[in-house]
């Protein structure tokens, strides 16, 4: 692969260099976002080096196995092989050392003292020894404020005896997608936020996500402001997520639908409630108001209404808890009889990831209640390794997963499930009473002679 070094020509041609094939890019973290990223930059004609330290997704990757819920990165990354525009390794050092652009998507995780930086420690590590003069470097990854221009920075001046800067660039871009409809999200549908540690870094970083953002580049003044903003995005939702949620319990105890109240207040242009739900799951908004509250916490400061917010939302699956022992009470059997089917193991609809997902803590608590008999319907996950741990079936047939079942709880909004109705479950169940507990109000309330008990997590029980 031939090199192009973007530090050494001007900006105004560095788009026509990636369109020509002249440049590559070396990816880092091969996971749903990574391999968005790749495909991206692949169908923007660059040639691509994934990078990822499992072997086995790697080999899986050379062989055309792209495991990814997007046809437009399993395309374009086969499109990719056949013309040898496309490789995967487990060896960073060499594709630092075969790449112009590095782009460093690797997770970040989170522990009880704090951020875990292992992985991107080991990435830039990795960079760092193949770092070259006129190398451009980009972070992606959702980090606290200050981690570019200090630890990254720090990594790769220190291994690789360059100047970012004046050697290389070093750029922060956050990535701002959702798994499912990644490349759309990158290509056309939200402005990249791009800052480099120098101005020169910063006109590179436009020049280059010019290339695939179609509704544009916004440049800010610092990493910092770019780091803080993208947790400022997801700290928002959260909070507006844990307001729905409080309110959608106080909507219960008055005996209305929270549905209604959020139609009626969201006429106004200024009101935006959210949608209540089961809880919030994923790699993304769960961490970052601990990531903020932490770099908050190092400054001597409290962030009261993001910890707040983060509590309520990590309460709300106890919540649902709750209530499939309120549906159990009212159609009256016994914990060690029940049949309980949860809907969706997947933290979000119609994608197969569950980092974090609310059913795992909606699953522990039954078990730990004395509900032993609960199967676990998900039309995306085909496997699960924390479901085996707990001795719970995952099952991909609808049908089987409801049949007998006394008590069914709908945690995720797959599409699937928006085709079905009160009847629908009822008549698949078998049974001559249910218990309903629709956790995303997703699904159509139809008539079952009053055999059937249902409530949302915003709405009071009723009989249909």
């Amino acid at each position: 692969m031939c090199a192009l070094k973007l530090w050494n020509i001007s900006r105004y041609y560095i788009s026509e260099a990636i369109k020509s094939g002249n440049v590559t890019f070396a990816i880092y973290g091969l996971g749903g976002v990574g391999l968005a990223l790749v495909a991206v930059w692949l169908r923007a004609g660059a040639k691509v080096i994934g990078v990822d330290l499992n072997r086995d997704k790697v080999e899986a990757l050379n062989r055309g196995e792209v495991s990814h819920p997007e046809e437009k990165v399993r395309k374009a990354i086969t499109d990719a092989l056949k013309h040898d525009r496309f490789v995967a390794t487990t060896n960073g050092v060499r594709a630092a050392k075969m790449a112009d652009v590095m782009i460093v998507i690797v997770p970040l995780t989170y522990r009880k003292d704090g951020p875990d930086f292992s992985n991107i420690d080991h990435a830039f590590d990795q960079i760092s020894q193949g770092l070259s003069k006129g190398d451009i470097v980009i972070l992606e990854t959702s980090v606290p404020p200050g981690t570019t221009e200090y630890r990254v920075r720090n990594i790769l001046d220190e291994k690789s005896g360059l100047i970012a800067g004046i050697d290389y660039g070093l750029i922060y871009s956050p990535e701002r997608v959702m798994i499912g409809h990644a490349v759309e999200d990158i290509e056309e549908k939200y402005p990249k936020i791009v800052s480099g540690i120098d101005e020169k870094s910063t006109e590179i970083a436009e020049a280059i996500y010019s290339t695939i953002a179609k509704a544009g580049v916004i440049r800010v003044s610092s990493p910092i402001v770019a780091e803080f903003e993208k947790l400022a995005e997801g700290i928002y939702r959260d909070i507006n997520i844990a307001l729905a949620n409080e309110l959608a319990r106080l909507a219960r105890k008055l005996n209305i639908d929270f549905n209604e109240v959020i139609k009626a207040a969201n006429s106004q242009p200024y009101s935006h409630i959210h949608k209540p739900g089961t809880g919030v799951g994923g790699l993304c908004i769960p961490i970052y108001p601990k990531l903020l509250s932490w770099t908050a916490e190092n400054l001597g400061i409290r962030l009261e209404l993001t910890s707040l917010a983060r509590t309520i939302n990590e309460f709300q699956p106890r919540f649902v808890i709750s209530l499939v022992h309120e549906g159990l009470n009212l159609i009256n059997i016994n914990r060690g009889k029940v049949k309980v089917a949860i809907l969706g193991l997947a933290f979000r609809g119609d994608t197969p990831v569950t980092s974090n997902t609310p059913t795992y803590v909606i699953l522990k608590g039954l078990l730990e209640s004395g509900i032993k008999n609960i199967v676990v319907h998900d039309p995306f996950v085909a496997t699960d390794p924390v479901l085996a741990t707990m001795n719970i079936k995952l099952m991909s047939d609808l049908k089987d997963a409801l049949l007998k079942s006394n008590i069914v709880v709908i945690v995720t909004d797959h599409s699937i499930y928006r085709d079905l109705s009160t009847l629908d479950i009822i008549t698949m169940s078998g049974a001559d009473k249910i218990a309903i507990i629709d956790g995303r109000h997703v699904i159509e309330l139809k008539d079952a002679g009053g055999r059937v008990l249902y409530t949302g997590v915003g709405r009071p029980w009723i009989k249909i």
